[in-house]
């Protein structure tokens, strides 16, 4: 009896195991003399059209994404670095990052480019002003468009964003010099 015990606990258990774990999968995993797999992976599973991502360097030394697709533009904290990236590389572009009154910023910029890709940074003298808005820009260095790395046509691309918090006051202007003073006497 205690032998059928064991037996009978030892089949149960290797029953529920079966049960448990289920039959295994009966698809064909590829070619069994090492041809090419049905799989359909194309070679060139580039991006059918450039997408662009913009950071800012925050305050608390990391990057933050500037959302590009909104009606209002977004908030963000006073920076003196920005990034942009593209999903494919580009040809005759520009990058410039505009101010209120539509007038290039001076800064100190690199890129980094490749067919996968591009980095643009730029780095500026002095941090953003709060309140003001600015807006980057990419278009074409020459002629009427920009190309990507595929040689298709990429549209323009106007990224605005505000800086948080109020605007900076201009400086009043230094009074008038005083008129009627001592006279001189000869």
């Amino acid at each position: 009896m205690r032998l059928f015990r064991r037996t009978g606990l030892a089949a149960l258990c290797g029953l529920t195991a079966a049960l448990l774990t289920g039959c295994p999968d009966k698809t064909p995993q590829g070619p069994v003399d090492g041809g090419a797999t049905s799989a359909t992976t194309t070679p060139d599973a580039a991006p059918e059209a450039v997408v662009f991502t913009l950071q800012y360097q925050s305050p608390d030394a990391g990057m933050a994404l500037i959302p590009l697709a909104l009606e209002e533009k977004p908030l963000v904290e006073p920076t003196s670095d920005l990034e942009l990236r593209s999903t494919l590389g580009l040809k005759n572009y520009r990058v410039r990052l505009m101010d209120e009154a539509d007038r290039a910023m001076v800064s100190d910029d690199s890129v980094s480019e490749a067919d996968d890709g591009l980095v643009y940074r730029i780095h500026l003298p002095q941090p953003l002003k709060t309140g003001y808005s600015y807006t980057l820009v990419v278009d074409s260095q020459t002629g009427s468009a920009f190309q990507d790395s595929r040689g298709r046509d990429v549209d323009d691309l106007r990224a605005s964003f505000q800086i948080i918090g109020d605007k900076e006051k201009a400086k009043p202007p230094p009074p008038p010099p005083a008129k009627g003073g001592k006279k001189k006497h000869k």
